[in-house]
């Protein structure tokens, strides 16, 4: 069975949870950029987690099957037809062969996750199916979807009747996005006035964001000396700090190494609501502990 991408998308890529161990190398993990909603579009389908799905940024694309299946899409609210008639988003869509899906223009968050049942069986590079595309590995000749493009899909995938009463609840896209985070590794680089201003204005997500990371426009972080720094390993959600002060959140696309002080690092469990913020959209960080952390 297959999938043929009819209209690609603005940028849609095939995905699953990340490509490891290959940091030190300089690979960085790509894979997904919402793990809530990549998780539950498998969940609905019946998928292993771990499968892949393609992520959709903005607008879906339309996209035919060639045999029965079982789809679904999660994320961003994204309208949803098969054959031109509206179907609901975060439920199983049972798929008939011909049929075409067709995943609109987001009308509220960033991202959506399309995922049907076996998931996209795309050749595993360095242990992953995920798209890197500044190294072109992974997903579809390591690029994003174009038209004409046809994709495969693994053997042994639920069927709807095994499915069909799964349900998940759909995502809530607040105007101003709240999002926890822990001290950074380099916190002393900064002063007290730049660390309060961080942790109590207000950023707005820059036009120059992508998978990479998200940078923010507001006020600077003051540093006390610069922020440049011996170049160290870079988790995800770093907010590295760089001479111009204003923050920058890294993610799914990220360097292995950077050369900036980080002030903070996102909470892993808010970064989803972190990714499907829009251009324009506002920001704020909370900071917690660490013990915090592990409690919630």
């Amino acid at each position: 069975m297959s999938v043929k991408v009819k209209i690609p998308g603005a940028l849609t890529t095939v995905q699953d949870a990340g490509r490891y161990g290959y940091q030190k190398s300089g690979i960085s993990t790509s894979g997904v950029m919402d793990a809530d909603a990549y998780e539950k579009a498998n969940y609905l389908v019946g998928n292993e987690q771990g499968e892949a799905v393609l992520e959709m940024t903005v607008f879906g694309g339309t996209y035919e099957f060639t045999e029965d299946t079982v789809a679904a899409v999660t994320g961003a609210q994204m309208e949803l037809t098969l054959n031109q008639q509206q179907v609901p988003l975060n439920c199983p869509i049972q798929i008939h062969k011909g049929d075409s899906l067709t995943v609109g223009i987001a009308k509220a968050g960033l991202r959506g996750y399309l995922a049907v049942a076996g998931g996209f069986d795309v050749p595993v590079v360095m242990g992953s199916r995920s798209t890197n595309q500044k190294c072109r590995l992974g997903g579809l000749e390591g690029r994003a979807l174009a038209a004409g493009d046809e994709l495969p899909v693994g053997k042994g995938g639920k069927t709807y009747q095994e499915v069909k009463e799964r349900r998940t609840e759909p995502r809530e896209f607040p105007a101003l996005i709240t999002i926890r985070v822990i001290e950074g590794p380099q916190a002393e680089y900064f002063t007290e006035k730049g660390k309060k201003a961080f942790y109590s204005e207000t950023y707005t997500i820059s036009e120059q964001s992508d998978r990479m990371g998200y940078r923010l426009e507001g006020p600077s972080v003051e540093s006390k000396n610069g922020t440049d720094i011996v170049s160290d390993g870079i988790a995800l959600g770093s907010v590295q700090i760089p001479p111009s002060g204003k923050p920058i959140v890294l993610l799914a696309d990220r360097q292995t190494t950077g050369g900036y002080a980080k002030v903070a690092t996102v909470y892993s469990r808010d970064i989803p609501r972190l990714v499907q913020g829009r251009p324009g959209e506002k920001v704020r960080f909370v900071p917690i502990t660490l013990e915090e952390a592990q409690k919630f």
